[in-house]
């Protein structure tokens, strides 16, 4: 991604949320005028008690009465405290949750190509830590911002009032924290983004490290990831500390400048005391107010510290927020919203609620996928699909044979938009696949793919997913047409298609086992059969095994793809592999040799042809013995 600037019109995509949460702030922003006004005035009790003491001629009571009063102006500072915070903070805390529910689901709605141009770890780094900094911005940093205009105002404008000269002497250093505060604000931004880019690299390194890390084992390559991690880590030590040299320059330097205004008033006040010309009791309360205002001063570095700070990291969310997919929805249907659990039986009671495909089922002339000059490139260059002419009937069985990337894969994903394919080229159901809906087109579909993927659940849940995820654990969680009792059915039947019955037994936990992050604790083959149960499970149109039988030995092979033929009996299944004992069952063979197809025919007829399917099946035998 490039990189985002700091500019405030950031904050603008924050309008919605904060006038979401108007209330809760003007609370807390009145419960921080009564803390402020109630610190104000403390300074003036302190003002009549000592003048009181000092005049020498006064009663026990009258302190008495002064100090009750301070202790119940301190007693409202609390709980002002505490309400403001409740409310503020508060607010900035839900914020920040609906900010990242928000991006995570805007997230899932990016095309494949987004998460092919950005990393992993970057994505997370924006997700966590930029979120916590836009947080920090709308709660601390609205506090320290009010505290600075409000705080700063009211005691300039009191100890002009009290003492007008000796006050103007004073505050003749506070224009240098002004300019100061200036010149801190963009030098902040510009570090803050050099830390948040660099913990961004940081997390992109660990996670890469972590997900191939039976990788880095294998090739006893510990060192070489140890030193990388370990140069990110400088890099972003070093970003982090120019930010702290920057800070450590900073507000002591506010320090002194507001200290400064203290020794002035000590030198200006003790004279015009001696003169009788202001109180003891006003100069201890000129102190005090001037204390109080170095608060402010550097709350306005802390305040343009966190704005900038959360300009930069909402800039780097508002990137990915206003990224749009390049696959989606071509046309508004009533069918692309979920409505809640009525909406989800509906969606997932096994009949699509399509009109057109509700029609279709009766016409089995419309073939199920329809391919017409279909060509795709992924850079715009070098073409990976040219030139498919295809025709996949209700039912039949395709195989799909080709070289290492000779297009299969491309191929399968134009099916269901994964990737986009040229308008007009891919019909499915005799309807192109720009027109579907993304959600129907999609569940149209039931994949095996080559990476077997496994989420860090069970091992039911995991083949479950499709369905009802966490349902068989979750009672509750299950909508009212679906019984944890027919998920149960569902599940074993899976189980038993994909030959897991004997794994599962011979596991502690059963279904129930825990697999690791991305299934490393299952062999490749067990992977692959709980892939192959979890497109299963799912009954739908059109069955897709992209290359999931590789890890697979024979024996188990057949028994799968006998029980998904006598399963699947008139229903359309894709089956990609380079076995040819794979393919046995299918209909019509394609061969696909650089986007093109090379062989077209029936097992019988290319293994007669000669060609490289036929080769194959040869070479097949000879390997088998």
């Amino acid at each position: 991604m490039s990189r985002p600037s700091a500019s405030l019109k950031e904050y603008k995509t924050l309008f919605p949320y904060l006038k979401r949460y108007k209330n809760r702030y003007i609370l807390g922003i009145i419960c921080l005028v009564i803390v402020d006004s109630a610190q104000i005035a403390i300074p003036q009790f302190l003002r009549v008690g000592i003048d009181t003491i000092a005049g020498g001629n006064y009663e026990l009571s009258q302190i008495i009465v002064i100090a009750l009063w301070m202790i119940g102006i301190m007693a409202l500072v609390s709980a002002g405290r505490f309400f403001w915070r409740y409310f503020i903070n508060g607010s900035s805390r839900r914020i920040e949750t609906q900010l990242r529910e928000d991006l995570f689901a805007h997230m899932q709605k990016l095309s494949w190509d987004f998460y092919q141009k950005n990393k992993i770890g970057d994505l997370m780094a924006r997700s966590i830590n930029d979120l916590h900094a836009v947080r920090m911005s709308i709660g601390m940093g609205l506090v320290a911002l009010f505290d600075f205009i409000f705080m700063a105002t009211a005691i300039l404008i009191i100890i002009f009032i009290q003492d007008a000269k000796a006050a103007f002497i004073s505050v003749i250093p506070l224009p240098f924290v002004t300019i100061l505060i200036l010149i801190f604000g963009g030098l902040v931004g510009k570090k803050f983004r050099a830390v948040q880019e660099a913990y961004s690299k940081l997390s992109d390194n660990v996670q890469e490290t972590f997900a191939g890390v039976s990788v880095v084992k294998s090739f006893v390559k510990e060192w070489w990831f140890i030193k990388k991690f370990a140069d990110s880590n400088d890099d972003y030590r070093k970003a982090s500390m120019e930010l702290v040299r920057l800070f450590g320059f900073f507000f002591p330097f506010v320090t002194f400048l507001s200290g400064l205004t203290i020794l002035i008033m000590l030198a200006i006040g003790g004279v015009r005391v001696i003169n009788d010309e202001m109180t003891p009791g006003s100069l201890v309360a000129m102190f005090r107010y001037l204390g109080m205002l170095i608060w402010p001063m550097i709350g306005a570095g802390f305040t343009v510290n966190m704005i900038q700070r959360g300009a930069v990291s909402l800039g780097r969310i508002n990137e990915i927020m206003n990224t749009v997919p390049s696959i989606k929805d071509e046309i508004t249907t009533e069918y692309t919203e979920f409505r809640g659990e009525e909406d989800f039986c509906t969606k997932n009671s096994g009949q699509l609620q399509l009109p057109i495909l509700r029609d279709l089922r009766g016409n089995s002339s419309i073939p199920a996928i329809e391919l017409s000059n279909l060509e795709f490139s992924y850079s715009g260059e070098n073409k990976v699909l040219e030139g498919i002419n295809l025709k996949i009937e209700r039912g039949q069985w395709l195989g799909i044979m080709g070289k290492t990337g000779s297009g299969k894969t491309t191929l399968i994903k134009t099916f269901m938009r994964i990737i986009d394919p040229p308008q007009g080229s891919v019909n499915v159901f005799g309807k192109d696949v720009r027109e579907w809906p993304l959600e129907e087109l999609r569940k149209l579909f039931a994949v095996s793919p080559q990476d077997s993927y496994l989420f860090s659940d069970t091992i039911a849940n995991n083949i479950m997913y499709g369905k009802s995820p966490d349902s068989l654990t979750k009672e509750t969680s299950v909508p009212q047409c679906l019984r944890v009792s027919d998920l149960e059915k569902d599940l074993n039947k899976a189980v038993n298609l994909a030959c897991l019955t004997k794994d599962l037994e011979n596991f502690a936990n059963g279904k129930d086992t825990l697999v690791g992050e991305r299934g490393l604790t299952l062999s490749g083959g067990q992977k692959q059969r709980a892939a192959i149960a979890r497109a299963a499970v799912m009954d739908s149109e059109i069955l897709v095994l992209d290359d999931s039988l590789s890890a697979v030995d024979n024996e188990t092979e057949q028994k799968i793809l006998e029980a998904i033929w006598k399963e699947r009996k008139g229903r359309t299944t894709i089956i990609i592999s380079h076995r040819v004992s794979t393919l046995k069952y299918s209909d019509n063979i394609i061969v696909l040799d650089k986007g093109k197809i090379l062989e077209q025919g029936s097992p019988q007829q290319l293994a007669a042809d000669g060609g490289f399917y036929s080769r194959m099946a040869a070479f097949q035998r000879l390997e088998n013995g």
